[in-house]
């Protein structure tokens, strides 16, 4: 984050192809990522390689490789012939994303990973390891619009959507880093992805739509994640929530709040100017009631800004009776700004007026503040 101070003006809400609303994400030509096998469904890959004169069955080969054994590189795939899988491979497999740099804390078990297009786009993913879980926080986009001023990723803007395989590509390599022991703590299986990288998935419709779609689909067409261990993120795109709704999935939908009013939401999410609170949280309960998920509220907690009492009973009042459960995050630092967490014993009152009135409440346990990975601090910075 460069600055504290909140955009002058709206900030135009960009969505990508195939959502709901708006036109592109991007200014100026469009980069399009070559296809790959995850931006397919079964019957695509199969028709891709039909098209270099190969059987369908190939097809299921390659997906196997990728989504059940982990496998991206084509030396590895014995069961395809020598001749045929460099061929294969450059159709359906070509690298996406190439890891600059990898930075940890927490004795390696959190991995922020700076990736980089071929375009040079510039993404961050981070794997984070927990005794009971393990959680990949995703990037749907390179950059934001949403121009949230406490937030790096949305004071660095938007450069443009991500595919759905750029997406995929980066829950891959956690899986596939869990699976070969590269994490301490011995072998394991990636159990969760949230989009809560980069950029604001529900402006990036199709392509997050897809991406969930391989993470949770059955192995060989999928990675096979419980749909239920997946969340997608929003700041409030009313329009693509009430889409989602009606995708017939399972996945968690958390909404980023941070006040309970529109005065104040107008300056720390510019998108509030376009659908306000009301709104916003009447497409939530709308999504609940379809999926039967609770919807989570994200609230980050800033000092004197929006973590008084009062703000507390207003969100609880709106919460009340609902099937919302509120994720209070400590604001985490970010470069420049004159913005801090709230102090402890503000946010446990604020905590408690909650609880009180009968709202499911919970402070997030932050990590990787300490290599910039935490929840508004990723900004891809080369």
């Amino acid at each position: 984050m460069t600055s504290a101070t909140a955009p002058a003006g709206p900030v135009p809400v960009e969505l990508g192809a195939g959502s709901p609303g708006l036109g592109s994400a991007s200014r100026g030509p469009r980069f399009r990522p070559p296809r790959h096998l995850a931006d397919l469904d079964q019957a695509g890959r199969r028709a891709a390689v039909a098209e270099l004169g190969q059987p369908g069955f190939r097809a299921d080969q390659l997906s196997r490789h990728y989504f059940a054994r982990l496998i991206d590189d084509p030396a590895e795939m014995t069961d395809l012939p020598a001749g045929l899988r460099g061929e294969l491979a450059a159709a359906l497999l070509p690298p996406l994303l190439t890891a600059q740099r990898e930075l940890e804390c927490d004795g390696g078990t959190t991995r922020k990973t700076l990736w980089r297009a071929l375009d040079g786009a510039l993404v961050e993913s981070v794997l984070m390891r927990y005794p009971d879980r393990v959680t990949m926080c995703v990037s749907s986009q390179a950059g934001c619009g949403m121009g949230c001023p406490f937030c790096a990723t949305g004071q660095a803007g938007l450069t443009r959507n991500l595919s759905a395989a750029e997406i995929v590509s980066q829950v891959f390599a956690g899986a596939k880093a869990m699976a070969r022991g590269q994490v301490p703590g011995g072998p394991g299986r990636l159990s969760n992805v949230v989009f809560m990288g980069m950029g604001e998935p529900l402006a990036n419709y199709a392509s997050v739509l897809t991406a969930v779609r391989r993470i949770t689909e059955p192995a060989p067409g999928g990675l096979g994640l419980s749909q239920r261990a997946v969340t997608v993120s929003t700041v409030g795109l009313v329009p693509a929530i009430r889409r989602l709704a009606g995708e017939g999935l399972a996945v968690r939908l958390a909404v980023s709040l941070h006040a309970p009013d529109d005065e104040l939401r107008d300056d720390l999410v510019p998108v509030n100017r376009r659908w306000k609170v009301a709104e916003v949280l009447e497409a939530a309960w709308g999504y609940a009631a379809a999926t039967g998920r609770r919807v989570s509220i994200e609230y980050a907690m800033i000092r004197d800004i929006n973590d008084q009492g009062w703000r507390a009973d207003r969100l609880a009042s709106l919460l009340a009776g609902q099937l919302a459960h509120v994720n209070l995050i400590p604001l985490n630092p970010t470069p420049g700004s004159k913005w801090t967490a709230s102090d402890p014993r503000v946010a446990a009152e604020f905590l408690d007026r909650l609880a009180d009135r009968g709202v499911p409440v919970t402070v997030r346990d932050t990590r990787g503040t300490q290599i910039d990975g935490a929840c508004g601090q990723l900004a891809a910075a080369s």
